[in-house]
């Protein structure tokens, strides 16, 4: 598939480019209306981020462990692989929000992507142990 363009699948199950590859229509196509504001701040940006890595409880957890059991070969090494795998997990979840633009995230694209017999369970397990 070629960069910038966007498809869909039909209730036939072929693929066709999208007209309008904005979010709106693609909200339009999953049934929903855009109701949230979808812009940051940069303090807002900062804030999430933050919040989201918890510098503090995860730099004491991950030294402790890592040169109690590994020593300095493992924080010099491991940092580095860790965190691009970490990147590759980013990418891949960034990808799935792009498809599925909606203000429920994980739910939502667990839902979506485990079908119709599977996807409220998958939402169910994302709710609770995510």
């Amino acid at each position: 598939m070629e960069d910038g363009i966007k498809i869909s699948e039909d209730a036939a199950g072929h693929y066709r480019p999208l007209a309008d590859a904005s979010d709106d229509s693609r909200l339009k196509q999953l049934g929903y209306r855009r109701e949230l504001s979808r812009s940051l701040s940069a303090i807002s940006n900062f804030s999430v981020t933050l919040s989201i890595i918890s510098v503090l409880t995860g730099l004491n957890t991950t030294f402790n462990t890592g040169l109690t059991y590994g020593g300095p070969l493992t924080m010099v090494y491991g940092w580095p692989i860790i965190g691009m795998l970490t990147l590759v997990v980013g990418l891949a979840m960034a990808e799935i929000c792009s498809a599925y633009p909606t203000s429920g995230g994980l739910y939502f694209w667990s839902a979506k992507l485990c079908g119709n017999k599977w996807g409220p369970f998958a939402s169910w397990i994302t709710g609770w142990y995510i």
